[in-house]
């Protein structure tokens, strides 16, 4: 399934019922009088945020949504029935807007959250309601109210606890691949990558328990200028904003010297300063990526260079051989942690 991660869609609450006119009409009572029952309320239509999807892409071949409308009264006082809310599920991490000014409704940050988006129109009122001392046979009742119509954007940003990054092939797909149980499409090219993939990581799988596990997203290549819109652009530089940790990958097996991926390494922190400031405030592991393409001088220069210019630890992995991949799940699970 295609992910998408914005989408315009129209809802529509339900219409009230109407109230009728109505009247008794029984053989042994001439003096029958009005009996119209209250039409029923329309229906809400709500947003439902929840843990089991992770995309939009349902909402792409259907743009409107409408709720059940409530049901006329009728005689006897006989109330009409509330029209069913429309329950509408969307992904944890969906943002609500107003398509024409980007006003934010609600952040559906959490699993279960809700909301009313577009009330249902109010129930008429039948005849009955309007029976009066000195009206003891009124000819008018109330029409239903029509329900609210909106039209609403949906902007999906992933929640995840690790959010990978780095240039256009890093190794980031590789390494959720192995790391996680997501499986994205690998190859060797830039911008394999189209769409951010959610990935489970279980740092020991002897240990079950919910503190051994964390959810990792890779990120699409960034490239110079890719806040303002070039290549993948901010269309996943927002994903980044939900993650509490980056773990930035860097490619060095074909560089010639320690220079050209430091500065790769540099480009993609402008970028998401220029995108959001605070985003240089998360917590950050870097690791050197394809060091099985490296020998062990080679690693060794890179990794003196880095630490020395970043003043803290790198490390260095390598997803195909397998090289430090516990290491490095064990020290995303201890940085979350906080330790």
């Amino acid at each position: 399934m295609k992910f998408i991660d914005e989408v315009t869609i129209e809802v529509v609450a339900g219409k009230g019922g109407d109230g009728p006119v109505s009247f008794r009409r029984e053989k042994h009572v001439p003096y029958g009088g009005p009996d119209g029952g209250n039409g029923g309320r329309g229906g809400d239509v709500v947003f439902w945020a929840t843990e089991n999807m992770n995309t939009l892409s349902k909402f792409r071949g259907k743009k409107v949504y409408q709720a059940e409308n409530g049901e006329n009264g009728g005689g006897g006082r006989c109330d009409g029935k509330f029209g069913k809310d429309l329950i509408i599920e969307i992904p944890v991490g969906t943002i609500v807007k107003d398509p024409d000014n980007e006003e934010i409704y609600v952040d559906l940050a959490n699993h279960n959250d809700q909301l009313i988006i577009a009330k249902g129109g109010r129930g008429g009122l039948g005849n009955a309601h309007f029976k009066t001392s000195v009206n003891q046979a009124p000819m008018h009742s109330q029409k239903g109210s029509e329900g609210e119509t909106k039209s609403i954007k949906l902007e999906l940003k992933l929640i995840a606890d690790i959010g990978l990054l780095g240039f256009p092939n890093a190794g980031k797909s590789t390494l959720i691949s192995v790391i996680s149980n997501a499986r994205p499409k690998i190859a060797d090219y830039p911008f394999t990558t189209l769409e951010p993939h959610l990935g489970v990581v279980v740092v020991d799988e002897e240990d079950d328990s919910s503190d051994n596990s964390f959810v990792c997203a890779d990120i699409p290549g960034l490239i110079e200028h890719a806040s303002e819109g070039k290549g993948a652009g901010i269309q996943f530089l927002k994903h980044i904003e939900r993650t509490r940790v980056l773990a930035h990958l860097i490619d060095c097996s074909m560089a010639v010297n320690a220079f050209e991926p430091f500065d790769a390494y540099v480009t993609v922190r402008q970028e998401l300063e220029k995108y959001n400031p605070h985003l240089l405030d998360k917590k950050e592991i870097v690791c050197l990526t394809k060091i099985d393409a490296m020998s062990d001088e080679e690693i060794k220069v890179f990794q003196d260079f880095f630490e020395e210019q970043l003043g803290k630890k790198v490390l260095p992995i390598s997803a195909v051989a397998g090289k430090n991949i516990t290491k490095l799940k064990r020290l995303m699970l201890k940085t979350l942690r906080g330790n």
